[in-house]
């Protein structure tokens, strides 16, 4: 067998999260039943939550894409200056020996 060490992303263990919850949710269900009133209540809180859970994953999902592509934006913008910067040495450099060369 591999001794590789297995990661999750933030998708994957947010779905296991939610996955569990609803799993919970429905054996909770099976083993307490309550008159139908008392069930349907529960079953809204437990929507409502799940939806609050949700949205404020969503958040945090977007500060961190947006600090993502900050960072990613910020690299491209260096990359570029260094490359700009080495093909303008390089055309001088250029000149230079052909000048040298050619005289």
């Amino acid at each position: 067998m591999d001794n590789r060490e297995t990661q999750c992303s933030g998708p994957t263990v947010a779905l296991a999260f939610l996955g569990g919850a609803m799993a919970g949710m429905v054996a909770g269900l099976l083993l307490a039943p309550k008159p139908g009133v008392e069930t349907r209540r529960a079953l809204k809180g437990y929507g409502r939550k799940a939806e609050e859970e949700v949205l404020e994953k969503a958040k945090e999902a977007r500060a961190a894409l947006d600090r993502v592509i900050e960072r990613g934006e910020h690299f491209l913008a260096e990359k570029t200056a260094d490359v700009e910067a080495a093909v303008k040495a390089g055309g001088e450099t250029l000149k230079e020996k052909m000048d040298t060369c050619c005289s």
